[in-house]
């Protein structure tokens, strides 16, 4: 049986997937993930789950936050003259945003 493993390097951290292990039960998937996969990098503690139960749901499945037009938030949506200075550097700002997203 395949077992995912999930490393926290530091309390409060997220815990990442690190690999996984093959083991025919909980305790000896527990075991080879401290061996594997904690003993050489600092952990502060590991999650083992069954492959089988962990599941995905992707952008094609489900709509994720950022469909909304958010544009209200940007002082680039507004029309107002004389440009203030901290405009004009968040326009630029945003502009170079939308460059690197490659949306313009």
């Amino acid at each position: 049986m395949i077992w995912e493993v999930f490393r926290q390097e530091k309390p409060g951290e997220y815990h990442t997937h690190c690999g996984n292990v093959h083991a025919p039960d909980r305790e000896m998937a527990l075991m080879f993930a401290q061996i594997q996969h904690a003993r050489r990098k600092p952990t502060h503690s590991l999650w083992v789950a069954p492959s089988e139960e962990i599941s995905e749901v992707d952008e094609s499945e489900a709509a994720f936050g950022g469909t909304t037009n958010k544009a209200y938030r940007w002082a680039t949506s507004y029309n107002i003259e004389p440009v203030a200075e901290e405009v004009a550097d968040s326009e630029s700002e945003q502009a170079e945003a939308e460059r690197a997203r490659g949306e313009n």
